[in-house]
């Protein structure tokens, strides 16, 4: 069995800093497509970060220069650096995995080729004005 765990959540100020981290348990890491998602209370959950097995990484136009995804395998955790954080970054936080080959694309625009089928359950992230 496979298990995800968001930490690093919690509440800043606008153009503050937050490190979310996504531990992974049980069998499984490579050849992993992964992913950061967020979602707003009445809106979809949508993705805006992916890393591959190979690290080759994708960011939203809506984060990028702001947030970095990057992975530590001997750790099997799953990083998110988000910096000059804005109120619109309020969500809650997902991580999720599945496992998909590196010469497959594992985009943030992508994703709903995905399963998917391993999810964190999420951690809030709330940014004040």
């Amino acid at each position: 069995e496979v298990t995800m765990v968001e930490s690093g959540g919690g509440s800043v100020h606008a153009g503050g800093s937050l490190t979310l981290s996504c531990v992974v348990s049980g069998y499984g890491w490579q050849s992993w497509c992964m992913a950061w998602f967020r979602q707003v209370p009445g809106k979809q959950r949508e993705a805006f970060a992916t890393i591959n097995d190979d690290e080759m990484t994708t960011i939203a136009d809506s984060v990028k220069g702001r947030f970095a995804v990057s992975k530590d395998n001997a750790k099997k955790t799953l990083n998110l650096q988000m910096n000059d954080l804005m109120p619109e970054d309020t969500a809650k936080y997902y991580c999720a995995a599945d496992r998909w080959p590196p010469s497959d694309e594992c985009g943030w625009n992508t994703t709903s080729y995905i399963p998917f089928s391993y999810w964190g359950r999420g951690i809030q992230v709330t940014v004040s004005s």
